[in-house]
């Protein structure tokens, strides 16, 4: 969110004690990679969407310490003279690579990656999280939404229910993004500009002295977009009736009424044929009321006559899924002569094992098709021939192999600041949209599918297997 407040000291304590520990044990200018990746996709899918990118660039941008944090720290007894003379100079100085907002990504691979000396890209961690975390999680909800409501638009609901400010509208933001077609967040749109609608709500009914007369001073107001909300006293008795009245009065046959309670499917069906039998076919119908992609999928499924829906707290909370689950962790480090070494994160939990390494991410497009076949990961120095057919197998079944030829590829990782200085060319929120619908279109429908989604490839090339495997080796 743009803002006045310094974030620098949104960070995890630790990270500021560690950084202590570098800066007098000599180790702060050790240069080192970490990135950051997700090991699930939320509520079972196939793919999440990445966003937050803009927000982590302003923070790397304003990255400060000011007195009164310097002070701060000086109260904790804890950290030596010399390291909080040396916050007073602080900023990145370091490179990141970033997968664009909007891209459809996959589990284990890298999504952003920093390159710093060590007190910066471990100091950083805490704020990359929060905002890739949270805009991802949403606006993955929201892709999964949107595409259950089969080209309606579904406007985000939910600022009331957010947890918090920048809940709501980087919320909003994300689901945007992500192919919702506006908010109700008037503050959404005015920082981010995802367009803002609404309609009214059941008040506005009931200050008047009946239903009749509130829906025509509404439509007096708003003669050219009055959707009516028909459902605060009975929907098929009197909501309906009256907006029809209301309608055909002031000959509006462009506008919408909303359903926000009780049997949607069948009073979308029943306010349909009444809407049309009253000639009154442009008249839109919007459904809201605590939806998700399964109930979306199941009104459709039944015939409701729905145009459009609302969806609040299921979307801009994630509810189903509210943790996004992306991590940040050491790759490798860089020694004096440039060399760079991998290191790896060993569990006794084969998930939580890290890919080493210091790695490039390519998509590989089937150019008959133009659909998206696999990503491919690999060291960084590696000069991989795909003119050549590529065998791919799944790094968790290494058995599950398969032979790909005649495609194109397209590196994942787009250059974000090289030696502290923003070097990317933040696109305009349309434009990550845009982005965000061709690329999820470029993914085959067995992978988009809510129940058992087809397991997408993500390669390792050969060369960043037998790295993983010998550190795996020399730890056991």
């Amino acid at each position: 969110m743009k803002r006045d407040v310094n974030y620098t000291m949104l960070t995890d304590f630790y990270e500021l004690t560690m950084g202590n520990g570098y800066f007098q044990t000599g180790m702060a200018q050790r240069v080192c990679y970490f990135d950051v990746f997700f090991r699930s996709v939320p509520d079972g899918g196939g793919f999440a969407i990445a966003a937050g990118l803009e927000q982590v660039i302003d923070y790397i941008q304003h990255l400060h310490f000011d007195e009164e944090d310097i002070e701060y720290l000086r109260g904790k007894n804890c950290f030596a003279p010399e390291f909080l003379d040396y916050l007073r100079n602080f900023r990145f100085t370091g490179d990141i690579w970033a997968v664009p907002e909007g891209t459809p990504i996959f589990p284990r691979e890298p999504i952003l990656t920093v390159r710093a000396p060590a007190i910066q890209a471990q100091f950083v961690e805490t704020y990359i999280l929060l905002a890739l975390n949270h805009q991802s999680l949403i606006a993955t909800k929201s892709n999964r939404i949107v595409r259950a409501a089969g080209g309606r638009p579904v406007s985000e609901f939910g600022s009331r229910r957010a947890q918090g400010a920048d809940g709501a509208v980087l919320g909003a933001r994300a689901s945007y993004i992500a192919g919702a077609s506006g908010t109700a967040c008037a503050m959404a749109d005015a920082l981010y500009a995802t367009p803002a609608t609404g309609t009214m709500a059941h008040s506005w009914v009931q200050m008047f002295p009946d239903e009749y007369t509130a829906f025509k001073t509404y439509c007096q107001v708003y003669p050219h977009a009055a959707t009516l909300l028909v459902d605060t006293y009975n929907v098929l008795h009197s909501g309906v009736p009256n907006a029809i009245r209301v309608f055909q009065e002031l000959g509006i046959t462009t506008g919408g009424i909303r359903i926000d309670s009780g049997d949607l499917t069948y009073l979308s069906k029943q306010a349909r044929k009444m809407l049309d039998n009253a000639g009154l076919p442009g008249i839109k119908i919007v459904a809201s009321n605590s939806l998700d992609e399964y109930i979306i999928r199941d009104l459709l499924t039944q015939g409701a006559r729905i145009d459009a829906f609302g969806v609040g707290e299921r979307l801009i909370t994630s509810k189903s899924e509210p943790v996004f689950g992306g991590v940040y962790k050491l790759a490798a480090v860089e020694e004096a002569d440039g060399t760079v070494t991998p290191k790896i994160k060993i569990s006794e939990n084969a998930a939580k094992v890290t890919l080493p390494h210091f790695k490039k991410v390519y998509r590989l497009f089937e150019n008959a098709t133009g659909k998206a076949m696999a990503d491919y990961i690999c060291v960084h120095d590696e000069r991989p021939d795909f003119t050549q057919p590529l065998e791919l197998f799944d790094p968790e079944a290494t058995w599950k192999r398969k032979t790909v030829s005649d495609f194109t590829v397209r590196p994942l990782l787009a250059p974000i600041f090289r030696g502290g200085e923003l070097v990317y060319q933040i696109p305009t929120i349309q434009q990550s949209r845009a982005h965000c619908q061709r690329e999820v279109d470029s993914l085959w429908d067995e992978v988009k599918r809510f129940e058992y989604p087809h397991n997408y490839y993500v390669d390792l090339s050969q060369k960043l297997w037998d790295v993983r495997a010998a550190l795996l080796a020399a730890r056991h």
